[in-house]
């Protein structure tokens, strides 16, 4: 095997002894990259044999340096796996200086990932996936990273084609204000064409949904009910109705009826249903996994009927307002769905679109009756 030409072992040498933040190589025009405090440098690289070999030597170098050892992120690696996989600040700072993808892939994904660790890695490898791992970090989200990584996404959407990617990047550039209140109604706009992109909504801003709706008219007589429980403010049955049947809860379940009539894929469906449990986790009576409809319906009536007297907020506002079992059946219905109820379908078929919809016909419409009860035009 031929050595990396002089030149090439001179200027590599000389980056490499800077105090470098990261290292990015491109392997189509045979440039690497090296960040520092300074700016960006380059050494453009003259290959003296085929450029998959070259760049293979070009790696080692760089290994040698960082880590004292040629083999790169793989090393790296059984190192993290004999220190009990503990990935600290300096361990990600190294690994950003290695130049290959699987290195960035680790960092990004990492749980230490400060704001400064993701500007390195974002400069090092600036992609869609990377992107969203990154704004799962708190640290990235309040630094001024966070809204340069949502503006990436946002302008990256047109481009998604995977739902699950869309609704990951809704989810996450939603959060704590990363984009304007005109980028977000353009995204609700987009929503609705391509309807993953509301589960991210759903998920992100259940509370508050750019979309006007109008609060249930039952709502100021049950205000009135309820303010007269006992600790009223501490019954999560009492605080769940409240939240449902105002204007707020109410544009929830609108939008989470539109996205159950036509959802585009299997991807779609499994994370609204993990949505709605969230969204009624305070009142879910069990941890139950249920792959059938017809046993959770059961379940949930005997919450009401039967099981009562097990859930002492349930006793006390059943037993203060029997009117409203109905309501509360409906409530525990939603909390007890879970991507679960989708498994002996999905487990079989890898089908989308409407005849996705077709085969989960027999889940998707007893919930959306339930649905339907607790809204206005229930």
């Amino acid at each position: 095997m031929m050595n990396l030409s002089n030149e090439d072992n001179l200027r590599l040498n000389v980056l490499l002894h800077q105090e470098l933040h990261a290292i990015r190589i491109d392997e189509s025009k045979m440039i690497v990259y090296g960040l520092s405090e300074k700016g960006e440098a380059t050494v453009p690289l003259n290959a003296n044999c085929k450029d998959e070999v070259y760049i293979k030597q070009v790696k080692e170098l760089i290994s040698t340096h960082v880590l004292g050892s040629p083999g790169g992120y793989p090393i790296f690696l059984r190192r993290w796996t004999r220190m009990g996989q503990s990935r600290t600040h300096e361990s990600l700072e190294r690994l950003l200086l290695l130049g290959e993808s699987e290195a960035i892939v680790a960092v990004v994904n990492a749980d230490e990932v400060t704001n400064e660790i993701s500007r390195r890695a974002w400069w090092a490898m600036p992609t869609a996936a990377n992107a969203r791992c990154l704004l799962r970090h708190n640290d990235v989200v309040e630094g001024d990273m966070g809204k340069t990584l949502a503006e990436f996404l946002v302008e990256f959407l047109p481009f998604e084609e995977e739902p699950r990617a869309m609704i990951e990047s809704a989810r996450l550039v939603l959060q704590k204000n990363l984009i304007t209140e005109d980028v977000q109604g353009s995204l609700w706009k987009k929503g609705q064409r391509k309807n993953a992109l509301l589960v991210g909504f759903l998920n992100t801003l259940p509370d508050c949904l750019p979309v006007e709706s109008s609060e249930h008219k039952s709502l100021s007589e049950l205000k009135e009910k309820l303010s007269s429980l006992k600790g009223n403010g501490d019954n999560v049955f009492a605080n769940i109705i409240m939240r449902i049947l105002s204007k707020e809860g109410q544009a929830y379940l609108n939008t989470v009826e539109a996205v159950m009539k036509k959802p585009s894929n299997q991807d779609v469906v499994i994370s609204l249903f993990k949505t709605i449990k969230d969204y009624f986790k305070s009142i879910c009576p069990n941890q139950v996994e249920y792959q059938d409809i017809d046993v959770l319906l059961l379940d949930a009536n005997k919450y009401i009927d039967v099981k009562a007297m097990q859930f002492e907020d349930l006793k006390v506002i059943l037993e203060t307002f029997p009117e409203l079992s109905n309501m509360i059946k409906s409530i525990i219905t939603l909390s007890l769905i879970d991507e679960s109820l989708t498994s002996p379908v999905f487990s079989r078929t890898d089908a989308i679109g409407s005849l996705m919809r077709k085969k989960i016909d027999h889940i998707t419409s007893p919930i959306l009756k339930e649905i339907s009860l607790l809204r206005n035009n229930g």
